[in-house]
């Protein structure tokens, strides 16, 4: 028996073997089915290789490129400048006027101060002076009071020069706080990339710099200008003694 045609006669064909193999009708029709079936995974194995050389072969799609770095944002030109940032802060207007009034806050404790300070020395002075007609109980009675007057004096004198730098302390650091805030937008106004604080006769910390260099004074006159305050009066007894806290920065 020859085998199923291909086309539709063929398929025709085809079904009919199925049929009559499903009946039990013929061997000779599963035999015929046996080799189309064995034709047919030939067929898809065939195709299934033709498929995969096609892929294979087909160009790649090529590789996207990398992505250059974005470039890095130029370096201004240095420009530097030197400020004696202490010196800045106790020689503007408004800190020699707030300065000026806390000298006059603590007058009446250092009149006390001093008041107890006299009478110590006549005392001791008295003491000594009579010393011989005194009897020893009376001569230690006197030393005792003198004692406990110089520890009033020394917890007196304590107290009072712990809260002037207090409060010295806080005028620096708020004057400061904004002498900094004038000082870096003057630095960038005038392009200035890096200021250096040269510090004091203490802690000197430029060795050496150009006058051009210091902008101490012209920061004085901008933050003088800024504030309003006028120049204080000069003093009849000379400058007072410069504060010892140093400004916070």
């Amino acid at each position: 028996m020859e085998p199923p045609q291909e086309g539709p006669k063929g398929i025709v064909e085809l079904v009919g073997v199925l049929t009559a193999s499903a009946h039990g009708n013929s061997k000779e029709p599963l035999i015929r089915m046996k080799r189309l079936s064995v034709f047919a995974l030939f067929v898809v194995f065939a195709s299934s290789i033709v498929a995969a050389a096609q892929t294979s072969a087909a160009p790649k799609p090529a590789a996207p490129a990398a992505q250059k770095p974005a470039a890095a944002a130029p370096v201004p030109m240095a420009k530097v400048a030197v400020i004696a940032f202490q010196a800045a802060v106790t020689q503007t207007n408004e800190f020699q006027r707030d300065a000026a009034d806390v000298e006059k806050k603590y007058d009446p404790r250092r009149a006390e101060i001093k008041a107890l300070s006299d009478e110590i020395d006549n005392l001791t002075k008295q003491l000594q002076a009579q010393s011989a007609q005194l009897s020893e109980a009376e001569r230690a009675s006197r030393a005792r009071a003198i004692d406990e007057k110089k520890k009033k004096l020394d917890r007196d004198t304590q107290d009072a020069q712990s809260d002037f730098q207090a409060d010295m302390q806080q005028i620096i650091n708020d004057v400061a706080g904004k002498v900094g805030t004038l000082m870096s937008d003057y630095a960038e106004k005038h392009g200035y990339t890096l200021v250096l604080d040269e510090g004091d006769q203490q802690t000197q910390t430029v060795l050496y710099a150009v006058p051009a260099m210091d902008i101490t004074r012209e920061i004085i006159d901008a933050y003088n200008t800024k504030s309003g305050v006028p120049a204080p009066a000069p003093q009849a007894g000379g400058q007072p003694d410069a504060p010892q806290p140093q400004p916070a920065h």
